[in-house]
């Protein structure tokens, strides 16, 4: 599979983790923060079983173990920055704010990295791909100055996060499944102290089991694992980028499965993630914009996190 569709994938199977994450906590009555943790824990977890093999090939080392570490933080501050700004604000509000402005973060610490001004085809990526979260994501919230100003704050921390987490991880330290297992059982634990407290006792049942399950495998190990795959041989902007088909993909499924209507200005919001996504993937992966393709060494041939 060529590095573009590894992004496409993992974009979309990010679109189906908000609403496997929703559905989990309507069965439950956890709170967000408790989710978020269960989401890595569970994700790390089926994802170490499944490449125990190639983990236990893998040589620990200080390099390796700072990425891991680096990996594991920066996936907890994503998500419980992102779900904090849930909280104060809303879905549609947070998921702007983040989604939108991991792009724009990257493409303005490259231009600060490579002393040169973003390509024009990055910068109308961008653009277009902001005006289309905006009417995708229609009324924002109606909770007070003080709540939205803190919301949009701890957005702005999680777009720093997975921005930080998708520039490090462009630098190969050990193969991308390895970092992801482990990274996102690293991250989970970091969760454990905030999500304790709040409770994360859940009932047995078929129904609950089975959500938790497709929550930690498809929008989790396989998206973040497709994801890590992709920037070996991407550009971290066009990276982010892919990331609004999970605002795309959950809107469009709202639609096909709990009857939502999208609405005229919703569809066209759509449609210009679409074009975002075609004009930054148009030309060849690495080229487009955020710097030179990654050498094609082996892994572990440079050791900065």
């Amino acid at each position: 599979m060529s590095t573009k569709l590894f992004l496409i994938f993992a974009g979309v199977l990010w679109g189906t983790g908000g609403l496997a994450g929703a559905f989990l906590q309507h069965l439950t009555g956890l709170h967000p923060l408790a989710i978020a943790a269960y989401r890595l824990l569970l994700g790390g977890a089926i994802a170490t079983a499944a490449l125990a093999g190639q983990i236990r090939r893998v040589k620990i080392t200080t390099a390796v173990l700072r990425r891991l570490v680096a990996a594991g933080a920066l996936l907890a501050i994503f998500q419980a920055s992102y779900f904090g700004g849930v909280a104060t604000t809303s879905v549609s509000l947070a998921t702007l704010v983040t989604i939108g402005s991991t792009p724009v973060l990257l493409a303005v610490l490259t231009a600060v990295r490579t002393r040169r001004m973003p390509s024009l085809r990055t910068t109308l990526s961008i653009a277009v791909a902001l005006t289309g979260l905006a009417l995708l994501a229609g009324t924002p919230s109606t909770r007070t100055p003080g709540e939205t100003v803190l919301g949009i704050a701890l957005c702005l921390v999680a777009a720093g996060g997975f921005a930080a987490f998708t520039v490090i991880n462009r630098n190969p330290v050990l193969p991308a499944g390895p970092t992801i297992s482990l990274g996102l059982l690293l991250g989970g634990l970091v969760l454990l102290p905030l999500a304790l407290p709040l409770g994360m006792a859940m009932p047995l049942r078929t129904d609950v089991l089975l959500t938790a399950a497709f929550l930690g495998t498809i929008p989790t190990a396989v998206a973040y694992g497709c994801y890590l795959a992709a920037l070996r041989g991407a550009s971290a902007v066009a990276a982010a980028l892919a990331a609004v088909l999970e605002p795309l993909t959950a809107t469009v499924l709202s639609v096909l499965f709990f009857e939502e209507s999208l609405g005229t200005t919703g569809t066209v919001g759509a449609a210009l993630l679409g074009i975002a996504l075609v004009v930054s993937h148009s030309a060849d992966s690495g080229s487009a914009e955020s710097g030179p393709p990654l050498p094609t060494g082996k892994p572990g041939a440079e050791l900065k996190p």
